[in-house]
């Protein structure tokens, strides 16, 4: 079937997830989703300078932009610098996951064919093609308001049945995790085969978290047949909350810092049985590759469980919030020993 006609052919599309690292992480399905569906056209993503080392491991993106805009400046200088580079790679149509003020205007003023993304703020002005999703209610997750835009532009060009693909959304060599994770725990003397429960306990400032004693208490409890490691990681400026978490922990524990990047963190975390933090970045790094992942949230209806649901299978989430009875950022009323029993017994008992 013939999506475009000869003189303006679907070459390449380009999807815009430019904002954090947890945020471009719940868009890998949509990646996939186009993709799949279209395996002779390129996907490209315009990222942040922060992010785009992390599109860069996505198989399902075939070429990363950096957003060529400087925050400093103003909406209009930061449009005419994207417009530029828009221009010249002619794209006959732009899906911005995320919609900002600059994105559209450069994509306006580059005169893209087609325009899509959400119906929201005044910048929906620039787009010729708005869906309505009434995301602020946080009705469903944010990866599925992500999926609406594509499955949307998939249908306007008649491609049915539409393809959809299951987790995980990143995945390396099996030799190199199986190496790197032999190598990791020689380094750290640790013989007796045990499981790898990774836990972060920073944040990056993103949303409310556990403390650092109801993280120790957790990791403390935590149960399984098999001998257990647990392994504080922790990335730039949580250094001492990791180390006060590492010192509170009784059990066989390491302490990680990630200090290679993104995508040595990222194998890591691939060999971990199981991953426990608050609603951040590394979470969904975990949850792209479908790694068990045992996550807390708060009730804040921004920022709830279903709204920022990882990328993982079903069997393999877990979410942990405040009960109904308790104010909806208050973690200190979430049950820690209901949590570690429950992580023990889905995650453990291998």
């Amino acid at each position: 079937m013939q999506l475009t006609s000869q003189k303006n052919p679907l070459n390449k599309i380009l999807v815009v997830r430019n904002d954090k690292l947890g945020d471009l992480l719940v868009s890998f399905s949509s990646f996939a989703l186009l993709k799949e569906n279209l395996p002779n056209t390129e996907i490209h993503a315009l990222v942040s300078n922060y992010t785009a080392p992390m599109a860069e491991m996505c198989s399902y993106i075939d070429k990363v932009i950096i957003d060529p805009s400087n925050e400093t400046q103003s909406g209009w200088r930061r449009a005419t610098s994207l417009k530029k580079m828009l221009k010249q790679e002619q794209y006959p149509v732009i899906i911005s996951l995320f919609s900002s003020f600059h994105v559209g205007f450069a994509a306006f003023l580059a005169k893209i064919p087609m325009r899509i993304a959400p119906a929201t703020k005044i910048h929906q002005i620039f787009y010729n093609h708005r869906v309505v999703q009434r995301r602020s209610r946080s009705e469903k997750p944010e990866h599925r308001y992500n999926q609406d835009l594509a499955e949307y532009f998939l249908s306007k060009k008649q491609i049915a049945p539409i393809k959809s693909i299951k987790p995980p959304y990143l995945q390396f060599d099996t030799n190199i995790i199986v190496k790197l994770k032999n190598e990791f725990l020689h380094q750290h003397q640790i013989t007796n085969n045990p499981l790898i429960v990774f836990v972060h306990p920073g944040s990056g400032g993103s949303a409310r978290n556990l403390s650092t004693e109801q993280f120790s208490q957790l990791a403390n409890q935590l149960r399984s047949s098999r001998p257990l490691c647990i392994v504080v990681s922790y990335g730039p400026n949580e250094e001492e909350i990791a180390k006060n978490l590492y010192q509170a922990i009784t059990v066989s524990k390491i302490l990680y810092a990630s200090k290679e990047g993104l995508e040595k963190f990222s194998q890591h975390l691939q060999f971990a049985d199981c991953f426990i933090s608050g609603s951040t970045g590394p979470l969904h790094i975990a949850g792209v590759l479908d790694r068990p992942t045992a996550a807390f949230y708060t009730r804040r209806r921004s920022a709830t469980a279903l709204r920022w649901q990882t990328l993982n299978s079903e069997n393999n989430r877990l979410a942990f919030y405040p009960p109904e009875s308790a104010e909806p950022e208050d973690m200190t009323s979430i049950d820690i020993k209901d949590a570690a029993n429950k992580i023990s017994e889905q995650f453990l008992k291998k």
